[in-house]
């Protein structure tokens, strides 16, 4: 039987690296660590809904685009911080205070939905996210999520070229390549605010997807590949309306090689951002983004591509709008996921 390319660069363009993750990357993932970690949902005072859309190898015929929306809210939140510096753009002031109203455990609801397009190959999930977050002292809390979903696989045969004269190719026409499968994320996040740290799965569930690479239809019974998530980041005010956030975050998906993000932002005034992110092996990329409003805020990234895909493509460019929904306290900047 003829053997499918598109199908390996299914695999291949998930993320950008060499070989096999099945799950999108994301090079501005402090700006929504939930597409990753469950336990972010509710973390904030209000609703916060995100559009983003990556697209991956610009200029490569068939390369992977990816679009998504996020919602996530806090549930029986009440307290919190009495600072005026986070929450205002810190315009009054740089300097914390030690002035807490009591603070409570609350519960968080989120959903997401996400499609990816990679020549004749489509990924779509949806699912539905709860935490739980437990203060631990004052100023630290953690949090536990859990994210259970389905993923569909697709292929459209009108966009396959077979190779030889093979017109009825198995692997396309037996339905084996759009199958709905059920997903399960969950996750721990531990923060306070000036530093974060969490660590997730996904896809934790050996849902099976089925292949043919001959013509025995049992020849090729693979299974979705779990993957985990490290992240951490600091936040350090370096002068007034200046701070310094690196942060990073560590990708296993096994087979694949681990895939290490270091990222170093710059914000002023809790109002403009702008930062460096390296992947390893893979890319470097230039970020930048406004918190126009209490109700809006901006985020743009391009990737240069280091790996040997680099000669053949003209980089990856990354888009995120953000919207503050129920935002009472009118605030400019996230206090909690920066």
């Amino acid at each position: 039987m003829n053997k499918l390319l598109a199908l390996g660069v299914m695999f291949l363009a998930a993320t950008g690296c060499a070989f096999a993750q099945q799950r999108p990357q994301f090079t501005q993932y402090t700006l929504n660590n939930y597409l990753a970690n469950p336990a972010i949902t509710g973390i904030e005072d209000y609703a916060d809904l995100r559009l983003g859309t990556r697209h991956q190898w610009s200029g490569l015929e068939g390369a992977p685009q990816t679009y998504y929306a996020t919602l996530h809210m806090p549930i029986n939140k009440s307290g919190g911080s009495t600072y005026g510096g986070r929450g205002m753009a810190k315009e009054s002031s740089m300097k914390s205070t030690n002035m807490y109203r009591r603070v409570r455990s609350h519960h968080g609801f989120g959903l997401m939905a996400m499609s990816t397009e990679t020549g004749p190959l489509k990924r779509g999930s949806v699912s539905a996210s709860y935490a739980y977050h437990q203060p631990l002292s004052r100023t630290v809390k953690v949090s536990a999520g859990v994210q259970p979903g389905i993923i569909q696989y697709s292929l459209d045969p009108a966009k396959v070229k077979l190779a030889g004269n093979s017109l009825h190719d198995p692997a396309i026409y037996d339905g084996r390549v759009n199958e709905v499968k059920f997903d399960l994320s969950m996750g721990l996040w531990l923060y306070s605010r000036n530093f974060y740290a969490g660590v997730a799965g996904a896809q934790l569930v050996p849902s099976k997807r089925k292949y043919l690479t001959d013509n025995a239809p049992s020849d090729d019974d693979g299974s979705l590949q779990q993957h985990y998530y490290v992240t951490g980041g600091y936040r350090v005010d370096v002068a007034p309306y200046v701070s310094l956030i690196p942060s990073v975050m560590v990708k296993v998906a096994q087979p694949s090689p681990v895939s290490v993000d270091a990222t170093m932002k710059v914000m002023y005034g809790d109002r403009i951002w702008a930062g460096v992110t390296y992947r390893h092996q893979e890319s470097v990329a230039a970020m930048a983004g406004i918190n126009i409003s209490p109700l809006l805020d901006l985020g743009y990234s391009y990737d240069a591509t280091t790996s040997p895909l680099g000669h053949a493509s003209a980089g990856s460019h990354e888009v995120v709008l953000g919207f503050k929904l129920r935002n009472t306290r009118k605030i400019i900047c996230p206090e909690w996921a920066w």
